[in-house]
């Protein structure tokens, strides 16, 4: 999907360079989106078992024990789980399960950071808040952040985004 998405940007820069019109040109990258997306889904093959998931692993790495890995890291996270792959200093291959919940992004700011060796932000028994809102407004979280500040806690906020004077002032 990523050298497919290079592709179309790269040819699009060309053919707006060359005078095309953008609107029309993507309009034209949505319908043939569209058309891309329906024909996989028409001619995709649902995988149904531990198997047929070594199968296809070993096809896309050539090589059936990583097929095997990359199945049994399947069956042990389940559909929904995160799978990250990551380069070894050793020459074994092994399968590591982590329990617990992955981001894709971290603190937004360099000054959330508690170790700055480490350049993580360790958080200690926090109050946590869940939104799948943006949070633009200081003053919104205000009555909520004074009570945090009472109880001598940190706070770790999951939201969709922080910015504005939210972020410059937490």
């Amino acid at each position: 999907a990523t050298v497919l998405a290079q592709a179309m940007i790269q040819e699009g820069l060309k053919n707006v360079t060359s005078g095309a019109n953008p609107v029309g040109l993507r309009q034209g990258i949505d319908k043939a989106v569209k058309v891309a997306v329906e024909a996989l889904h028409e001619n995709s093959q649902k995988v149904e078992n531990k198997n047929e998931i070594a199968q296809v692993g070993a096809i896309s790495a050539a090589d059936e024990e990583i097929g095997r890995y990359i199945s049994e890291a399947m069956e042990k996270v389940g559909n929904d789980g995160v799978i990250t792959i990551e380069e070894s200093n050793g020459l074994n291959t092994e399968l590591e399960v982590v329990e617990g919940m992955q981001f894709d992004r971290g603190y937004q700011s360099p000054y959330m950071v508690t170790d700055s060796d480490k350049m993580v932000a360790e958080l200690e028994r926090p109050y946590i808040l869940v939104t799948d809102k943006k949070i633009s407004s200081f003053q919104d979280i205000l009555p909520l952040l004074e009570q945090v500040v009472q109880s001598n806690r940190p706070i770790l906020i999951v939201a969709d985004e922080v910015e504005g004077d939210a972020l410059t002032n937490i």
